[in-house]
């Protein structure tokens, strides 16, 4: 069985708690998009920790994790992130490499540098971590492929002097920066092909077999429906796709075997980098909602950036569920909102004048100004809470609120960073 682990907003939204939580009961954990761009923040008894190439389900003897080929795969950085678990006591956990993952080279960084630069007050708030130019370089048919790795030298070389002419033109001509050597790139490939050496193996044919004996999948996404570069708020996207069906591709599985969606949801909003955030609220309602928030103030886990903070978007949330192709929803965060009065919560777009409850393309999305509707609060601390039952009512009317608005089953609801801190439900929603 495989199901798919994903977040319906811009991110953030708390999935690398219930990816730790679900990998307990999961042999096999595949990160199948994106790079080190974007961090899964984990607490558990080994401590507190901030994931970022790594699935989340590392911390389990008995699971195996897997780097898919759709990852933007930095192997210094993974190799740096297996020993900063190893150096704080965590068993050293089963890894794999696909050897069809594309390699993150020193280059891609310094061009995502250079462009985010270049483009200053217009800059797309990258994290300058490589991916864009990762992916342009993926698609335009000049990355390399691990499998690459281990081609004889003559045909790998002629493949990186190529690389390097096409390289050299934009360094000499637009950011005017040293220009690449194609013997030091060989030799920082093979640097890696020994780092990487003793996990690369063919994971797709892993995972059919795996499969086959009915194991356990769980594929985990990266960032959230609003960040697809197809389907989010084209152009402050990340550059590979965040939606449940990529996970197929870049783990090598076929479609039809993803059974179960699980989209995480998160009780209000927040986001990282540029982009239109219609719900988003702003000064010390905000300072205080961040202070309070994720697991120990709303801040980026890759970067450190203070987040963007907003209340709960039912239009994007609704939309993002959809896009996902969600089954069941897992509410994180909710216990971060205890200490409100009342609690707005966006439930539709109003856009020239008419208000709408459809996610709309970006140009319109810049026009959009929240419609609003405030909930009461519970006033009162549910961290502890173990039975949906017991939750305050006024708590109980939100989160049902929100299952209406998103047309989505909220079969789990966090409320509180650790790995057991949820309360499993039994949803009576029905579309």
């Amino acid at each position: 069985m495989v199901k798919a682990i994903v977040g319906a907003n811009w991110g953030d939204e708390g999935k690398g708690k219930i990816t730790d939580m679900l990998a307990e009961e999961s042999d096999i954990v595949v990160r199948f998009q994106g790079g080190s761009n974007a961090g899964h923040t984990i607490i558990n008894d080994y401590g507190k920790f901030a994931l970022h190439l790594l699935p989340s389900g590392v911390f389990y003897n008995h699971t195996t994790s897997i780097i898919g080929n759709g990852v933007a795969l930095n192997i210094p950085y993974l190799v740096n992130e297996l020993k900063s678990l190893t150096d704080r006591n965590v068993p050293m956990p089963k890894i794999l490499v696909s050897d069809r993952a594309q390699i993150l080279m020193p280059y891609h960084v310094d061009f995502d540098t250079y462009e985010e630069a270049r483009l200053a007050g217009k800059s797309f708030g990258s994290t300058k971590s490589g991916i864009a130019p990762f992916y342009s370089d993926k698609y335009a048919k000049i990355g390399f492929q691990v499998s690459e790795l281990f081609e004889e030298k003559d045909k790998l070389m002629e493949k990186i002097e190529n690389v390097v002419t096409l390289k050299n033109v934009m360094l000499e001509h637009l950011y005017h920066k040293p220009l690449l050597n194609a013997e030091d790139i060989y030799n920082t490939l093979m640097e890696y092909k020994e780092m990487i050496k003793p996990y690369v193996t063919d994971t797709s044919a892993y995972l059919h077999q795996a499969l086959k004996e009915g194991k356990k999948v769980l594929l985990e996404g990266q960032l959230g429906s609003l960040k697809d570069p197809d389907h989010g708020i084209y152009p402050m996207v990340t550059s590979s796709s965040t939606l449940a069906p990529y996970g197929a591709i870049g783990a090598g599985i076929p479609a039809s075997s993803i059974q179960d969606v699980v989209t995480v949801v998160k009780a209000y909003s927040s986001a990282v980098g540029a982009g239109a955030f219609v719900s988003e609220i702003f000064g010390e309602e905000a300072d205080e909602l961040r202070k309070r928030g994720g697991d120990g103030g709303e801040f980026g886990a890759t970067t450190g950036r203070p987040r963007r903070m907003g209340w709960f978007d039912a239009v994007a949330t609704r939309y993002g569920v959809r896009m996902q192709g969600t089954t069941e929803v897992a509410l994180t965060v909710i216990d971060v909102l205890g200490y409100l009065d009342e609690i707005p919560m966006c439930v539709g777009y109003e856009i020239d004048g008419k208000v709408t409850k459809d996610f709309p393309t970006t140009a319109q999305l810049e026009k959009a100004k929240p419609v609003l509707k405030t909930f009461p609060g519970w006033k009162s601390d549910i961290r502890g809470i173990t039975k949906y039952e017991d939750l305050p009512e006024a708590c109980r009317n939100y989160i049902e609120a929100i299952e209406q608005e998103i047309e989505a089953p909220i079969t789990m609801v966090s409320n509180g960073p650790g790995r057991h801190e949820i309360i499993h439900r039994v949803s009576s929603y029905s579309k």
